[in-house]
């Protein structure tokens, strides 16, 4: 086996020890140096340790890159990568750190420290670890038909709802408009209930009531259409391997060639 394909098996899957073993370490640096950026932005903190935690961001930063460029030199396809969502996502966890550098001078300080505050988007790297999200993430495309109705349906009513407790209640009560009775009527049809405009009427308290009750049954419709769609995704078995070529995963056990790229695996 050569070289490239080790480390493709080491950086882009986890069936194997070393692949974990890179995996948790991955893991272990994106959530401290998400850490060192909240540290960071507490003021006692940085004039106390805030030289420590600038050599610990480029102590971050430098492993990231060499990540990153990994990634792009053993995958068969780089710019597929490079401007995919994760490819992006590694690309702007490393590039903050890189435009500091650019930026001197006490009249640049308020834009470094905005700029190097996009650092805490390396969360976003989290999802390399996340295999179910994927899943997650199909469940819901399957679901969009479904889904788009519903939200149709509760926007229908939310309406409906919004009009019928302005013309009740009126601006005396707080239902100044229409569209201020609509943001009610979502407010306690999701059960938020903030409470900066009730109804004072026994009519409108008695529509709201029937709306709080009605409130907890519609929240369950979405939670089961989802559900439902992931059940039936979990009857077909995938692993953690990733294509060469366009690094997507999800296949098959059984899978010889990607389903996404055609690439053989």
């Amino acid at each position: 086996m050569s070289l490239r394909k080790k480390l493709h098996i080491i950086i882009f899957e986890a069936d194997t020890k070393a692949g974990k073993f890179f995996d948790v370490s991955l893991l272990v640096a994106i959530c401290l140096s998400i850490l060192s950026v909240m540290l960071e932005s507490v003021n006692y903190i940085e004039e106390e340790y805030g030289y420590y935690l600038r050599r610990l961001e480029w102590g971050f930063t430098i492993l990231f890159t060499i990540e990153y460029v990994l990634r792009l030199l053993i995958i068969n396809k780089p710019l597929k990568y490079a401007f995919s969502f994760m490819g992006m996502v590694d690309f702007l966890a490393i590039l903050p750190t890189y435009i500091s550098l650019f930026f001197a001078g006490t009249q640049s300080l308020l834009i470094i420290r905005t700029v190097r505050l996009l650092r805490v988007f390396r969360i976003f790297k989290l999802a390399h670890f996340v295999g179910e999200g994927k899943m997650i993430i199909d469940a819901l495309r399957a679901s969009r038909a479904k889904l788009t109705v519903f939200l149709g349906s509760i926007l229908t009513l939310v309406v409906i709802l919004g009009t019928v407790m302005y013309l009740v209640e009126g601006g005396e009560n707080g239902f100044t408009s229409i569209p201020r009775s609509i943001y009610w009527a979502i407010v306690t049809l999701t059960t938020v209930g903030y409470g900066d405009i009730a109804p004072q009427t026994v009519l409108g308290q008695t529509i709201a009531s029937v709306i709080m009750v009605l409130g907890y049954s519609i929240i369950a419709v979405p939670t089961g259409i989802v559900t439902s769609a992931l059940t039936r995704k979990e009857l077909t078995q995938v692993n953690t391997h990733s294509c060469p070529h366009c690094s997507e995963e999800g296949h098959d056990e059984d899978a010889d060639f990607c389903k996404y790229c055609g690439g053989e695996l």
